[in-house]
């Protein structure tokens, strides 16, 4: 039966999809374990499907599904069954094995486990349109092409490429009017056969992805301890963020993380430079690379763009136009490499990316000088965000702090335009309430305040690492930081899975917005971290215990985002139908919910570390091993009594008061 047909800009459901991932090549399939060309069906390769359709049939007929599951982040493994001989009664004697690449190659295992001798004919039926994915997500993917014999399988051209599936062994007929493979086996009792297809685009090898060459950028870092969901959620977590990474295809060294899949398998500055801070537990080369890649896309001067990294325009909600990526990822800029050399980022790369880092900070401050005390959107007329703020605060602070220890000037006059933000903002971005008060979204160009609330308001607890293990002062004081923890800690806001985008009572809320009322990883994890740090950590444990209930639902590969709908005794979470799986800040996330436990606050060039874990234990004892600072193995033990103590360390790494 068809699939019913889409509505104009609605993207085909993935939530329920096997994704198997090592960038830039894709596998995508249902739980069936069949390729029928339907959907995102596929096996892809740098964005286009080389593969839509790989139908399997033993004996005749299709095998009985019974089983389908990721076994790692690149392959999932389908079990299928069904009976041969008619003498054996009503149990299956055949189990059909299909393990699925994400570098495109199929392996098919027929189990005998009939008592006599079985002939089994095996047939595979292929075929593909070539399309791109952004024409199949919007449901003009094109007919299927014809197919020719090549070689030991078929083959499929168009005026966009060519592709080929090659069989090992060759079949015993291949049929290009049907696109057809076939064998016949003879399986004694309890004997196995296998088939091995490889999927190629273009004639090219063997895919050589990023993120499973001998150079991957992460440590293979380990948890463990009480909660068995941390060892099992920091494994996938890992994995996902390997599968995603991409090359720099003019500079190969340079790696960087692609957004997400299947939708945003490219560079998307904000998302990566935010995935690369949440790593650096795992290591400083891949904020290196993510640094460099994007320093090389930096807008030149002069104008008054002069330094910006450029980034797309990304929806905000129904409250405020779509926001501008490119101000968030120059502002991300100066604060992924100021903290990553207190996590030992070399001082060679420091040296290399300064000057790009300084381009930013001088594009932050020639962008308020003269418009008044905040950072406004681009656009004429644009609204001062409260995110935003937090952003640009966090980075005047980590950037002046940077160029102090590298001897260049500029530091004196981005922490006087910080005090000078922080004056305005606690008094023109607060209202009071019945309630306490809140944090405004945002203010309109003639001062108007949006007062809805929303989980970008957890960034004002994001402050940024400065030496010594000590965080930047944050834009509100302490009173108001009260009521911000009460405020994202309240059933509006934590939905019990965890932060939703905007609260439960705000007008436009709807539990599946991206930007008004889903629940959305990243934010989460930010929220987490930032009120455990200052100290809420009742607040900080609620969301936390939300985001991993939801990570085990999901398997431990968190999604970008999942409805915010509400937790009750009997429910799960509600998966998103159009978010990514895996995504880059959604994989960071579990990464940084694990370290933000154990509270570790690295100053390499000092050589010391400092440790502020979780004093409640919200998740028991927890061991951290196999991280990075300064290059050398850092592990970590949290007692059930909150204490920490460092199991291995860089030699001459002194821990700090």
């Amino acid at each position: 039966m068809a699939s019913p047909p889409r509505r104009s800009g609605e993207l085909p459901s993935t939530h329920a999809a096997l994704v198997c991932i090592a960038l830039p090549g894709l596998a995508i399939s249902t739980a069936q374990g069949q390729l029928n060309g339907e959907g995102l069906d596929g096996f892809y390769r740098a964005g286009r499907r080389v593969l839509s359709r790989c139908q399997v049939r033993v004996a005749g007929r299709e095998p009985l599904a019974v089983q389908a599951r990721m076994t790692a982040a690149d392959r999932a493994l389908f079990v299928g069954t069904l009976r041969v001989s008619p003498h054996s009664g009503p149990d299956p004697d055949v189990v059909v094995e299909r393990v699925r690449q994400a570098d495109g190659t199929e392996r098919i295992t027929l189990h005998s486990a009939a008592p006599r001798p079985l002939r089994v004919p095996l047939e595979v039926a292929l075929g593909t349109d070539l399309a791109d994915l952004g024409a199949i997500a919007s449901g003009t993917g094109g007919p299927e092409l014809p197919a020719t014999v090549h070689d030991l399988g078929l083959r499929w051209s168009c005026p966009t490429g060519t592709s080929s599936v090659t069989a090992d062994p060759p079949p015993a007929d291949a049929l290009a009017s049907a696109g057809l493979l076939r064998w016949e086996f003879e399986l004694p009792p309890g004997g196995s056969t296998s088939v091995e297809l490889r999927v190629r685009p273009n004639g090219a090898g063997p895919l050589r992805a990023a993120g499973y060459a001998a150079t991957s950028p992460f440590a293979v870092a380990r948890a463990s301890g009480d909660d068995p969901r941390i060892g099992r959620l920091m494994r996938t977590s890992i994995e996902d963020l390997r599968a995603l990474l991409v090359r720099d295809p003019t500079h190969p060294s340079d790696t960087y993380l692609a957004a997400g899949a299947p939708w945003r398998c490219g560079l998307a500055p904000a998302e990566a430079l935010a995935a690369a801070r949440m790593t650096l537990s795992l290591g400083t080369r891949l904020a290196a690379g993510t640094l460099r890649t994007l320093a090389r896309t930096q807008l030149p001067g002069p104008g008054a763009q002069s330094g910006m990294i450029p980034g797309p325009r990304r929806d905000a909600g129904p409250h405020l136009p779509p926001g501008c990526t490119g101000t968030e990822a120059t502002l991300l800029f100066p604060t992924l490499l100021a903290e990553a050399r207190r996590w030992g980022l070399p001082e060679r790369d420091t040296t290399e990316l300064l000057p790009a880092a300084e381009r930013c900070l001088t594009w932050l401050l020639n962008t308020v000088d003269g418009g008044g005390t905040y950072l406004r959107d681009p656009q004429a007329g644009g609204p001062a965000r409260c995110e935003t703020q937090a952003h640009a605060h966090r980075a005047a602070l980590l950037g002046a702090d940077l160029l102090d220890a590298c001897g260049r000037p500029g530091g004196a006059g981005l922490r006087q335009w910080a005090r000078e933000l922080r004056t305005a903002f606690r008094e023109e971005f607060w209202v009071d309430d019945p309630g306490g008060g809140r944090p405004v979204a945002a203010r309109t160009s003639d001062g108007t305040r949006l007062p809805h609330l929303g989980s970008g308001a957890a960034h004002l607890l994001d402050t940024g690492l400065l030496g010594g293990g000590e965080l930047a002062v944050g834009l509100l004081d302490r009173m108001q930081t009260e009521q911000l923890a009460r405020l994202l800690g309240g059933p509006a806001m934590d939905s019990g899975w965890g932060l939703r985008a905007q609260g439960a009572k705000e007008a436009g809320y709807n539990p599946f917005g991206h930007r008004s009322g889903a629940v959305r990883t990243h934010d989460t994890a930010v929220a987490v971290a930032g009120l455990a740090a200052a100290g809420y950590e009742k607040e900080a444990n609620a969301l936390l215990r939300g985001v991993l209930a939801a990570a085990e639902t999901f398997g431990h590969r968190l999604p970008e985002m999942y409805a915010g709908l509400g937790r009750t005794e009997d429910s799960a979470p509600v998966p998103h139908p159009a978010a990514c799986r895996p995504a880059a800040t959604a994989a960071a996330a579990g990464v940084f919910l694990l370290s933000a436990l154990a509270g570790i606050r690295p100053d390499a060039p000092a050589g010391t570390v400092t440790l502020r874990p979780v004093r409640s234990a919200p998740l028991g004892e927890i061991v951290l091993t196999g991280l990075r600072i300064s290059g050398a193995p850092f592990s970590v033990r949290v007692s059930r009594l909150g204490l920490a103590m460092v199991e291995e360390a860089a030699d001459g790494l002194q821990l700090g008061v």
